[in-house]
Parts: C-alpha cells; structure tokens; sequence
C-alpha cells in the first residue's frame, strides 16, 4: 500500500468504546503526515536527481562513443596515410634506382663513346705520322737526289 502525507494527514478512523484521545491521534498523524511529506519531496528529489545524472550518462555515454568512432577513424587515417607515404616512399625509391641506373648506363655509353674518339684519334695520328714522316723521306729522297 502506498501513502502520501495527504492521505495519512486526513486519515479517518473508527470511533470504539474505549477509542484512543482524538487530539493526540491528530497531532501523532500530522507529525507523521509531515514526514512522510518530507521523505516524499526527498523521494521526489532523488527521482528527479537519477533522472538528470541518468541524461547525463547517456549524453557521457553518447560522447564515449563519438570519441570510439573518432579515435578510429584517426586510426584509419593514419593508417592509411602511413600506406600512402610507404607507397610514395617506394615509388621514389624506384624512380631513384631508375634514374641512377640510366645515369650509370648514359655514364658507360659516354665512356665508351670517349674511348673509340680517342681511339680514333690515335689512328689518325699515326696515319698522319705515316703519311709526314713518309712525305719528309720524299722530301729528303728528293733533295739528295737533287743535291747528287
């Protein structure tokens, strides 16, 4: 059964032969009535002090999740921007061996190309050699002819 301070301040009771003192009943139920009031606005207080810490453990609640998805997602990002710089890393890697490679092999053909130039240039020179060493003696052979 439930009460409230009403209830048990205008409680009526049945009169009996040897009843109890009117005055007395209505004072004990008055300071009664008042405590239950009390407890009942206590009560009231409590009820409406859940209701606020409950709204604001869904709202914790709400947030804690929020900062769940949120933390994930940073995790995603970041993880997806580590991939992308590891791939970007790897492209310039290979782009760098590529063009070293191709240096290299420009190098060599360079080279190469040097060598058969001075090679070139060697033969030329002992041509020219031949041929003025060869055009002196004419010279020589046709001064001691001329001389004889």
């Amino acid at each position: 059964m439930e009460f409230n301070a009403l209830d048990v301040r205008y409680q009526e009771f049945k009169k009996g032969l040897r009843g109890y003192a009117v005055e007395e009943v209505r004072a004990y139920l008055g300071q009664l009535a008042d405590y239950v009031g009390e407890l009942q606005e206590k009560n009231e207080a409590l009820e409406k002090r859940i209701a606020e810490l409950e709204e604001e453990l869904q709202r914790h609640r709400q947030s804690e999740e929020e900062l769940k998805r949120a933390v994930v997602a940073a995790e995603r990002i970041a993880r997806d921007v580590r991939d992308q710089a590891n791939r970007e890393a790897e492209l310039i890697i290979k782009e760098a061996q590529s063009l070293k490679e191709q240096t290299l092999r420009e190098a060599v053909d360079h080279v190469k190309r040097m060598q058969r130039d001075i090679e070139m240039l060697r033969q030329q020179r002992d041509l020219f050699r031949e041929q003025f060493r060869a055009m002196l003696e004419g010279y020589l052979k046709s001064l001691e002819n001329n001389d004889g």
